[in-house]
């Protein structure tokens, strides 16, 4: 069809699909993306049946980051402008989220492409095959162009330079274009790609919702506490109960034991960082650390307790054939907890694969400066003759508070001479914990 336009005009001479025909175009390309889309299993996923204060009491934190995720939502399948990005853990409704964005459009009359990031690449490898019914460049042109894209767990793709390259494209051709597009990650945004992560952060396109809900597939009855913390066997661990020893101590390990209380009680009331305590066994250090934990709890925050040799455990327990939880899900779990306890370092088996793990553990919370307690008998100069990549974290001054405990075990009896000196040492402990000086 030739449009009625004067000589010179730039639509002179060139012919158009008619109105029907248009109408065709759009209901092909339609149906192409809601084939692609898969959506029919995400169906129930709906507005309706998701429950925005969470499927049983949520501390008001979690409660309240998910219901403005859930508003958010609500906003964008309404209008969808810019881009939604939301980020959290395993189970914690985004997928259900963005499903939800998908079947509104969808049941609107909208065009939509819903698709999980490794399943698109998958799409895009299959039209390189003689037997693909779409040419590379169609199916690729589809994706990067569809009027509303969801893309469904961004970081759990391979990452190969292929890979990257395909998920730039379509990314940075979306985010010129300005076209609407929501994304699903349970990884930090830091780990993302620079060059994607630069496009996801935009403030003048991107609103970032993060959903601090736990899994909501985890018993109703157990909210607060992931099968992996022991922080229930430290329940009556708290700063309410914590024994200074006064008429006990030395003046100077008083003194020193009285700091260390003081330094966990400023450090749970806004957990920033890192903070180690160091000293022998009983006395006292498993206590401050469990006392922070169970204050944070107790205001309504996760924190996750769990003794380093133990965690270890269940990380191998995730490579049994009889294991219900992957190891990509448990391992996240931990790095990314909102606090972190780590109880007992350097009892642990020091194998190659331990010593790796622990490392990739602290070097991401290190990278992400997301709060941590650490406890362990060894000091700082000790742990780092035998781990050297573990206490150069902590002895970074601007991230970690590092105090020595200098309260022998609580446990032990110990007899003094007169003159208040333990008998057989010949003098006092010499050395007072400080902070942030590595002790």
């Amino acid at each position: 069809m030739a449009r009625d336009v004067p000589v010179g005009h730039p639509d002179f001479a060139r012919l158009f699909p008619c109105r029907c025909k248009l109408a065709e175009l759009e209901a092909k390309r339609f149906s192409a993306l809601k084939k692609i889309s898969n959506l029919g299993a995400l169906s129930h996923m709906t507005f309706e049946r998701f429950v925005p204060q969470g499927r049983f009491a949520l501390p008001e934190v979690q409660r309240a980051s998910l219901e403005s995720a859930y508003n958010q939502a609500r906003i964008f399948a309404e209008k969808p402008q810019g881009w939604l990005v939301l980020q959290g853990g395993f189970g914690c409704g985004k997928t259900h989220l963005a499903a939800a964005i998908a079947n509104y459009r969808l049941q609107h009359g909208h065009p939509v492409l819903f698709v999980v990031v490794p399943d698109l690449l998958d799409y895009l490898r299959a039209t390189y095959r003689p037997t693909s019914e779409v040419a590379y460049d169609e199916r690729f042109e589809q994706v990067r162009t569809a009027p509303l894209l969801i893309l469904d767990d961004l970081g759990t793709q391979s990452t190969t330079p292929w890979a990257q390259e395909k998920l730039y494209q379509i990314i940075n051709y979306r985010y010129n274009a300005r076209l609407p597009t929501v994304i699903t990650t349970n990884r930090e945004l830091e780990e993302i790609d620079l060059r994607l992560r630069s496009r996801l952060v935009d403030p003048q396109l991107t609103t970032v919702v993060h959903i601090r809900a736990p899994d909501y597939r985890r018993p109703a009855e157990d909210t607060s506490q992931s099968e992996l913390s022991s922080l229930h066997l430290h329940h009556d661990q708290t700063f309410g109960n914590f024994d200074l020893r006064t008429h006990e101590l030395l003046a100077d390990e008083r003194e020193n034991l009285k700091q260390a209380f003081l330094i966990a009680q400023e450090y749970a009331q806004n957990p920033q960082d890192w903070l180690v305590f160091t000293g022998t066994f009983g006395c006292g250090k498993t206590h401050l650390a469990a006392a922070i934990a169970n204050y944070r709890v107790s205001q309504g925050h996760l924190a996750l307790f769990v003794v380093v040799p133990d965690l270890l455990d269940h990380l191998r327990a995730t490579f049994s054939p009889d294991g219900l939880v992957s190891y990509d899900k448990r391992f996240e779990e931990v790095r990314t907890a909102p606090l972190l306890v780590l109880d007992d370092l350097g009892t642990e088996s020091a194998t190659p694969w331990a010593r790796e793990k622990l490392f990739q553990l602290f070097n991401y919370r290190y990278n992400a400066r997301l709060p941590t307690v650490i406890t362990m008998q060894k000091s700082v100069e000790e742990l780092e003759e035998t781990n050297p990549r573990l206490s150069s974290r902590m002895l970074d001054i601007s991230r970690c508070t590092v105090f020595a405990i200098l309260a022998p075990s609580y446990r032990g009896s110990r007899k003094r001479t007169r003159k208040g000196r333990r008998r057989g040492t010949g003098s006092r402990v010499p050395q007072q914990g400080r902070r942030n000086l590595g002790v």
